[in-house]
């Protein structure tokens, strides 16, 4: 009689991988200093105007009026008012 050995089956095991290692980013070179201009004059208002309202006394009651308007009429409005009263750099 022939003795069998008993062979016991392995679970087949997968091993992960590990991840790539990320190659670090070559190190920029730092941009060049912008030399500071001695003194920065003020910028202009964007589109040139500049409006001062200082030492105004009226409302917006006196300017727009009571009754509800569009925006439109708004605009329109206040550059009416500040025309009449020279309130603009132009």
């Amino acid at each position: 009689m022939a003795v069998k050995k008993k062979t016991t089956k392995r679970k087949a095991t997968t091993k992960k991988k590990a991840a790539p290692k990320k190659k670090a980013a070559p190190k920029k070179k730092a941009a060049p200093k912008k030399k500071a201009s001695k003194s920065k004059a003020k910028k202009p208002a964007f589109g040139g105007y500049a409006i001062s309202f200082a030492g105004r006394s009226e409302t917006v009651e006196q300017v727009f009026g009571k009754k509800p308007i569009a925006p439109s009429e708004m605009t329109k409005k206040i550059w009416a008012f500040v025309k009449s009263k020279s309130l603009s750099n132009r």
